[in-house]
């Protein structure tokens, strides 16, 4: 079952907040940890090496508090990389930048792209499709029932497994490619990754669509009306379903078996 959603938009978005940015690893914003992956015994003399500005630790300050998240987004991490002579710097970006420049978060990662070329470092660019754990948003949709798309669902992409991307960065390590892109072994469309999810779930699928055109009318009303932090993850999520996102095939796992394993909440 297939739905025009033009007249359920506002609702539709807050039900699809995809992030194909990188949320790849959600357990890298979880506790303070070095660069080597390490738990740092200080998070003070930690987060002024990431920062380059000082910390003040309030590590007890009486009132109720539960867990807290802190992500540094692109640290200024050449510097300390230059001074302890890394042999090589391998960073993470986005697969069809050049396509979406105009896009503040795409600016940030192309930004630090250049600044690491420009560094005198060894380095190696790699550019995702994007993560298993991004296409968990379709298996959360279809637990409620419904998958909404951008677009008529019909672009493709092939996404990857952490797993399979750890292994191609640690071969990088001695190799002297500069940049590649990168994806996992299967071109699913959208529309085939909401069918997929439901298929995991034993659902009868029903999913929506929200047509280009239609986009085109919302995105600019979303700049003028709301934050950069609402309407910036929401313009990523359109820009990447609307085009083919598909880079050289890596790897081994695929999506079926991670939706499977998946946990359910």
């Amino acid at each position: 079952m297939c739905d025009d959603i033009t007249e359920d938009w506002p609702r539709t978005l807050r039900l699809a907040p995809l992030d194909f940015q990188y949320l790849g690893n959600p357990d890298l914003t979880e506790g303070v940890g070095n660069e080597q992956g390490h738990r740092e015994a200080n998070p003070g003399e930690h987060a002024e090496k990431l920062a380059g500005v000082p910390f003040t630790v309030v590590d007890n300050d009486g009132s109720p508090q539960g867990k807290k998240d802190f992500v540094f987004w692109n640290p200024p991490l050449l510097d300390e990389a230059k001074k302890d002579h890394v042999n090589k710097f391998i960073y993470v970006s986005v697969l069809n930048a050049h396509q979406m420049k105009d896009l503040k978060v795409i600016q940030a990662k192309e930004l630090f792209v250049t600044k690491l070329k420009e560094s005198g470092l060894d380095y190696v660019v790699i550019r995702p499709t994007g993560f298993f754990s991004d296409m968990l948003e379709f298996l959360k949709m279809a637990r409620k029932g419904k998958i909404s798309l951008f677009g008529n669902g019909q672009n493709k992409i092939n996404p990857i497994h952490g797993v399979d991307l750890a292994e191609v960065c640690v071969s990088l390590l001695d190799k002297s490619e500069k940049e590649i892109n990168i994806g996992g072994p299967e071109i699913l469309t959208y529309k085939e990754i909401a069918e997929l999810a439901f298929s995991t779930l034993n659902k009868k699928p029903k999913i929506a669509t929200l047509p280009v055109w239609a986009i085109r009318i919302i995105l600019p009303i979303m700049r003028t009306f709301t934050s950069s932090g609402t309407y910036g993850p929401v313009e990523f999520m359109m820009s990447v379903m609307t085009m083919d996102v598909v880079g050289d095939k890596y790897g081994k796992e695929r999506l079926e078996n991670f939706f499977r394993q998946a946990p359910l909440d």
